[in-house]
């Protein structure tokens, strides 16, 4: 599964503040040429998996 959607599947168990810090993120990622297929995003997948967990 694409790492966004993963993530979209998750983000109503993230506070707002990390979720939001997420998107920033990303969002400034994919903006400065990134692509969505790119480990970056795969690593905010595993940070906030790992946010739920604690």
């Amino acid at each position: 599964m694409n790492p966004l959607m993963e993530i979209n599947k998750i983000a109503h168990l993230l506070p707002l503040e990390v979720l939001n810090d997420i998107d920033k993120r990303i969002g400034d990622w994919l903006a400065t040429g990134g692509k969505e297929s790119d480990p970056y995003i795969e690593q905010q997948l595993r940070f906030a998996k790992k946010f739920i967990k604690v």
